[in-house]
């Protein structure tokens, strides 16, 4: 192992896209970040332009590397991290979408959904899959992108069925990792973490599962092929599919869903270890070693990585949709210019006077599972300021996390000792205090706290021999900081306050509301 040599990382987001370079020790030497249009065809609905995060990809990488003065060759391997669940179809022939992909935000399918709960197929969903039958998941979003793709547009000579087409293999559909995969290689794989979160993958066998297949009208032809997070046969090269894009041959060899790649970044190798990110949702996962955990209390049973010839780790996860884009709500707003903005405000009142806001703009997660709540603000009086709301749109982001804490607790019998926190909001010090103090539990925040990419890099390099062992990335992690809790601090009678402001948004959208 070269000292001039690097591991790379496509970190595809909800909002944006970013590529950095990690050297041995798993710190940043390159990065480069573009942000990507936000669709909203209507309300409800979000959708990404494929083919515009594919551009922004190629364009990051070649800023990342211009800027730190680094060739292409120098890079060992690289790995890619993504939103999950957001969906692609796209055409076999041309590499083209058939459709914008619908982002895992997008709500448009919870009349399906609701079908779906209605004829008791739950339980039996959940027991394949490990998940909540949710418009959040893959699966109804690609059966919806197949009844209302239009076909003329798809037709190099006539309008032929989309599914028909699907059926006859000339249609691909994957989540965001497989595109941005099979536009580096030319090859239509996924990985595991990936695969598990699309609600048609058996968690268990570890399989794409027929039965579910069935169901959601999805060919099988269509699906790629699954494959470890860590690879050492690799999941191809970037010569093999753009021979004119970076001019070297780069094996991609490591891909995780982002919330698996920040708990392998946090080196969350162990059963029980347990880290929450904090980005346009928040996302609490806890490793459950070698058994799938089932939940009794709301939350997802996932995978939580693997690494080739070695058995699946399976983690619980607490999903919760909407966090950071709650503060980017308040710029929406023009309450805030800037997300620094909120930790001076927060702390210049005692307390939010009573307001609640309910950050539910996207529906509740976990462990609520209402496809129809909706964002709520209540307790507000002519004394309510900005600086309340502001306040109270930060106390939302700890109470939905102790939601899920309890929950997690309750479901593995273990009590969090810490909590490893990481995302774009833990820069924010009065958030990372006000967590500790209202789940009781200690916070610890580390130096680098972009560790979704930095776990997909991890991930690579660990296929291709440039980290050997799962101790040389321990030994990287260091701590930033650590939040105690405030022995003084008590926020019982806040929290029992939330859920009752929880109460008032759940099924908001049933009567008037999303068609």
């Amino acid at each position: 192992m070269s000292q001039d040599t690097f591991v790379g990382a496509i970190d595809q987001g909800t909002t944006g896209t970013r590529f950095m370079v990690f050297d041995h020790a798993g710190e940043v030497v390159a990065n480069a970040y573009e942000k990507h249009e936000q669709i909203y065809p209507e309300p409800g609905w979000v959708e990404h332009d494929a083919n515009e995060i594919w551009r922004n990809t190629k364009h990051v990488i070649n800023t990342a590397l211009d800027e730190a003065g680094l060739s292409a060759d120098q890079l060992e391997a690289i790995g890619i991290t993504n939103q999950r669940e957001t969906t692609v179809v796209w055409d076999a022939e041309t590499g083209k979408p058939i459709h914008n992909a619908l982002v895992w935000q997008d709500r448009r399918t919870t009349d399906r959904v609701e079908e779906i709960q209605a004829e008791d197929k739950v339980e039996w969903i959940r027991g394949k899959t490990g998940l909540e039958c949710d418009a959040y998941f893959s699966a109804t979003k690609a059966e919806w992108i197949l009844d209302n793709a239009d076909p003329i547009k798809l037709s190099r000579s006539r309008p032929e069925d989309v599914r028909d087409r699907a059926e006859a293999g000339e249609l691909m559909m994957g989540t965001i990792d497989s595109w941005l995969i099979y536009k580096l290689t030319g090859n239509h794989i996924t990985d595991v973490t990936n695969a598990s979160r699309t609600m048609l993958y058996n968690i268990h066998d570890n399989e794409w599962d027929e039965e579910l297949l069935e169901e959601f009208n999805v060919p099988a032809s269509m699906l790629p092929e699954v494959r470890p997070s860590s690879d050492d046969d690799y999941y191809g090269t970037t010569g093999d599919s753009s021979p004119d894009f970076l001019d070297a041959d780069i094996p991609v060899a490591g891909a995780l869903g982002d919330q698996q790649a920040a708990l392998f970044g946090q080196t969350c190798f162990d059963e029980g270890d347990a880290k929450n990110t904090y980005g346009t949702g928040s996302f609490m996962l806890m490793n459950t070693g070698e058994e799938a955990v089932a939940s009794e209390h709301g939350l997802l049973t996932t995978i939580g990585f693997q690494r080739s010839g070695e058995p699946v780790q399976y983690a619980l996860e607490g999903a919760i949709f909407i966090t950071g884009a709650a503060i980017e709500w308040l710029e929406d707003m023009t309450l805030i210019e800037n997300a620094a903005e909120t930790e001076e405000l927060a702390r210049s009142v005692d307390s939010t006077d009573d307001v609640y806001l309910v950050p539910a703009f996207a529906g509740l997660g976990a462990p609520h599972w209402d496809g129809r709540a909706r964002g709520t603000l209540v307790g507000m009086t002519r004394g309510t300021r900005r600086e309340h709301v502001v306040r109270a749109t930060l106390e939302s982001i700890a109470y939905q996390t102790r939601d899920v804490a309890e929950a997690m607790e309750a479901d593995s019998g273990i009590d969090m000792g810490s909590l490893r926190v990481d995302g774009g909001a833990v820069k924010n010090n009065f958030l990372c205090q006000l967590q500790a103090d209202i789940i009781d539990t200690e916070i610890v925040r580390p130096v680098v706290d972009e560790t979704t990419a930095l776990g997909s890099a991890y991930a690579a390099g660990l296929a291709v021999g440039y980290w050997e062992t799962l101790d040389e990335l321990r030994d990287n992690w260091q701590v930033d900081r650590e939040f105690d809790v405030d022995p003084d601090a008590d926020y019982e009678k806040n929290y029992e306050r939330w859920n009752e402001a929880v109460a008032r948004a759940e099924d908001w959208a049933r009567d008037g509301g999303d068609d």
